[in-house]
């Protein structure tokens, strides 16, 4: 086979086999043992090829790049695609000196659930506004929060699948 033949294939190969490996760890920190059992199968079998093809000829230096090359960028793609479905939920954390109560009214009148606490910062007594959403949603809120109270502090953490309580789907 060509030599740059030869590094397109590993690179076209890596690239599918990284992309897939990158999706089946968020699937498998999500807990979607099955989706992330069939990935990995899928994952396995097509790196299975593409180290053969480059042992066979490990003295083309192209299929050595490739193999690289498709590495990196299967993990960019991965985590690309990943981004894009949004899967699973966040919980936000968000702290107002001032309009913590505004900040929770509006995030109630827009669907979602807020928890609000008491807390002491820095300069006092602040609002810490909780409230657990789609990731597809996080910009959706982080900008309606941002609306209310432009100094608002935000943080946000993943989470694992809810049980109970009030969640807007």
């Amino acid at each position: 086979m060509n030599p740059l033949l030869s590094a397109l294939l590993i690179f076209a190969l890596r690239l599918s086999d990284m992309t897939l490996d990158t999706l089946r760890m968020l699937f498998v920190m999500r807990g979607r043992k099955w989706l992330a059992g069939v990935i990995g199968f899928a994952q396995s079998a097509i790196f299975v090829v593409a180290i053969t093809t480059v042992i066979r000829n490990v003295n083309n230096v192209w299929n050595i790049i490739g193999y690289a090359g498709g590495f990196a960028a299967g993990v960019m793609v991965g985590m690309t695609i990943e981004e894009r479905m949004a899967l699973g939920f966040s919980h936000m954390r968000i702290i107002s000196s001032t309009k913590g109560h505004a900040v929770s009214d509006a995030l109630r009148r827009a669907g979602y659930a807020a928890t609000v606490m008491t807390g002491m910062g820095k300069d006092g007594t602040v609002a810490i506004v909780t409230c657990t959403v789609r990731r597809k949603d996080v910009a959706v809120v982080q900008a309606l929060v941002q609306e209310v109270d432009p100094n608002v502090f935000v943080t946000v953490d993943e989470v694992r699948p809810l049980a109970r309580g009030y969640f807007r789907f």
